[in-house]
């Protein structure tokens, strides 16, 4: 085993005998522990033919263990004021709660069972099974959701890990039987696969010496990783059209598959995608489309990379009677800053907007926990938020234009638009 400190945030890194990772900052901000604990077990590893199988067992996983009902388990959360969550995204599965600190060791071993030792009683995935079910229901009725979710199967392709629906499909999540949870979390969940982050009002040493405690005896295979399947690059536009009855709004999803994480061009992308759609109250996209011409409830950019080629997507919400002008609009912001980049006042603007929005990123123990955990599924190095700043500053124009010129071209752009059927009445002005 070895422990590094490093400055900074000064996060101490350990590695137990059994392969888990432990992370822990110590903080003075409040007598609490903010620590969430995340397994390599997100959607990308869910078998092909049962879509949505890991966002099941992310619904399921807490409602009982070997030795704890699920009712005991909510009842020694409810004595001591703690909330858990479960979130599930491509890559990963994390279970992450706030406690005093009193009740650290006690709330750690809890967890600990959770993602050791659930037994996904019938009764509770039968409960959790109409649960999502009706939440897919609800999502096919939503054309902020459609729109997404359309995008994003015709950017990757529908078998693709990245281009399917996080929560499955009725037909998959009804046939997710027990015994494939249990196999799910069989093959998924083993200390090797395994990171902890705990910050707040602890020790370092002694955080490190309950958690192994709190795994001691806990051995398995390490689970098989899945490479991300290649995307290939789209040479046409794309555009899907769906209808959903008796809605008021149009919202529009647009955009490119662009690079992975840890491409080196990420930085600039990053900048690009901030001029594009982020800076200020939405970057040149808002400023056109909702402040200039008053057609978008909302418009912005986001840039999601991971270990796979991540999407930049643009997202407006508009009157069914804007549709056309609003991706014209976005067809034109587009074009211009993929052909003529940004300007130099844009690139100095946006690289001190980020580098300022740094400290806000790392003032609360939750928004310091989901930095740390990035941090270390990336492989960033435990001083990534003392190296950001530099980083940022260092981005050049010619790195920025590049990145906007790879990947801005509206003749190849996807889009997806949800909304009312044609004719139906539409929504007043947005101004």
């Amino acid at each position: 085993m070895s422990t590094v400190t490093v400055r900074g945030l000064s996060p101490v890194r350990e590695t137990l005998a059994n392969g888990a990772t432990v992370l822990v900052q110590e903080t003075a901000f409040s007598p609490a522990v903010t620590f969430g604990v995340s397994f390599r077990a997100g959607s990308l590893y869910e078998p092909d033919d049962l879509t949505g199988l890991s966002w099941l067992v992310g619904r399921v996983i807490d409602r009982g263990t070997a030795t704890r009902s699920a009712d005991a388990i909510a009842e020694a959360l409810d004595d001591r004021g703690v909330s858990l969550r479960v979130s599930t995204n491509r890559h990963l599965m994390t279970v992450s709660c706030t406690c005093l600190a009193e009740d650290f060791s006690d709330v750690l071993a809890l967890v600990a069972d959770i993602a050791r030792n659930p037994v996904f009683p019938q009764d509770q995935l039968e409960k959790r099974r109409a649960e999502v079910i009706s939440r897919i229901r609800q999502d096919q009725d939503n054309p902020a959701v459609r729109a997404a979710e359309a995008l994003q199967s015709l950017l990757y392709g529908a078998d693709h890990p990245y281009g399917r629906p996080a929560k499955g499909t009725v037909d998959t999540i009804e046939r997710a039987r027990r015994e494939d949870l249990v196999a799910y979390h069989a093959q998924r969940f083993a200390p090797a696969s395994l990171v902890v982050v705990v910050l707040g009002d602890v020790n370092a040493p002694q955080v490190i010496d309950r958690v192994g405690r709190a795994l001691d005896g806990w051995s398995a295979p390490t689970p098989r990783e899945r490479a991300v399947p290649p995307v290939p690059a789209a040479t046409s536009r794309r555009q899907a059209d769906i209808e959903i009855p008796g809605k008021s709004q149009s919202d529009i999803a647009y955009g490119f598959t662009t690079i992975d994480r840890l491409d080196p061009r990420f930085y600039a992308f990053w900048v690009m995608n901030n001029i594009l759609g982020q800076f200020g109250l939405g970057g040149r996209l808002a400023e056109n489309i909702r402040e200039r011409q008053g057609m978008a409830y909302y418009a912005f950019s986001a840039f999601d990379p991971s270990l796979g080629p991540g999407p930049l997507v643009i997202r407006a919400g508009v009157d069914p009677k804007n549709v056309q002008r609003a991706v014209a609009a976005i067809d034109a912001e587009v074009g211009t800053l993929g052909r003529d980049g940004p300007t130099e006042r844009e690139l100095a603007e946006s690289r001190q907007y980020l580098i300022g929005s740094l400290p806000r990123m790392l003032e609360t123990n939750e928004s310091i926990t989901t930095f740390l955990q990035t941090a270390e599924f990336f492989g960033l190095g435990l001083d990534f938020d003392r190296r950001l700043p530099s980083i940022l500053q260092a981005v050049t124009m010619e790195e920025v234009r590049a990145a906007a010129a790879d990947v801005l071209h509206p003749e190849r752009a996807t889009l997806a638009v949800a909304g009312p059927v044609p004719g139906e009445g539409a929504a007043g002005s947005s101004t």
